[in-house]
């Protein structure tokens, strides 16, 4: 299973990016997007269920962030908004067969490299 995120850059406060994951295979996974900043453990953003109709979101993300799915593009997407200089860290895919999002990183068995989200102020 090989993941591959992407998306990431350097925005000013109150700007937009959007990320990626891709795989070559999605549809049977529900995956999850995690963050980890220096010097911070690895913490969940947003988790989308295999069928897309269930979504989960830590408070940090509810009302900026969207996640989505397009299975047959084999992608999952993190739409960022209103980005603020605590959202910098590294940004991992994870991918785990549950049916249900789960928020803990051990839940998930399969990750991608990350991509670097910097937001200035």
């Amino acid at each position: 299973v090989q993941l591959q995120a992407s998306g990431g850059g350097l925005v000013q406060a109150g700007g937009s990016l959007r990320l990626s994951c891709t795989r070559r295979i999605f549809g049977m996974y529900t995956v999850g997007w995690f963050r980890q900043a220096p010097g911070k453990e690895r913490e969940f953003v947003a988790g989308i269920n295999l069928s897309g109709g269930s979504t989960d979101y830590a408070d940090s993300a509810k009302g900026r962030f969207t996640i989505s799915r397009d299975n047959a593009k084999n992608t999952v997407y993190l739409q960022m908004n209103s980005l603020k200089p605590e959202d910098t860290a590294v940004y991992f895919c994870a991918a785990g067969t549950h049916y249900y999002v789960q928020r803990g990183t051990s839940e998930y068995a399969y990750w991608g490299q990350g991509t670097q989200v910097t937001v200035s102020s």
